[in-house]
């Protein structure tokens, strides 16, 4: 498990994007709603490969509702990744595991594309 941040990091109706992989761009994102913290890959199903957001840590609508394509207009249910309007209607988000420590650090479980990394 890799750490990504404390829970007090994430404000509440917000979502934050990671590079836990160190690959120079976020690939994992996730949402804050209560003390419910849902993660993600961040990767449209609609094309594997595109990025939801349209710039730094824009990953839900603009009333926090659910989460946004910004390429292909999506729309997706927070808790369960499902799309729910848009291109990839049915699909889903690759889920991440997440857990929430006592402490309130949030910690996912990533495939290492290299073969094991350390927590930041």
């Amino acid at each position: 498990m890799i750490k990504l941040c404390h829970l007090d990091d994430l404000p509440e109706q917000n979502a934050r994007g990671f590079d836990p992989s160190r690959e120079g761009q976020d690939t994992v994102f996730v949402v804050r709603q209560g003390n419910h913290i849902y993660a993600y890959k961040d990767l449209c199903p609609h094309y594997g490969d595109t990025a939801l957001p349209w710039r730094k840590d824009e990953y839900l609508d603009p009333w926090g509702g659910t989460i946004v394509c910004a390429a292909h207009g999506a729309h997706f249910e927070i808790a369960t990744g499902l799309c729910i309007d848009g291109p990839c209607m049915g699909e889903s988000l690759p889920k991440v595991p997440v857990q929430i420590m006592d402490n309130g650090d949030i910690l996912v479980a990533i495939d290492e594309p290299h073969g094991g990394g350390e927590s930041p």
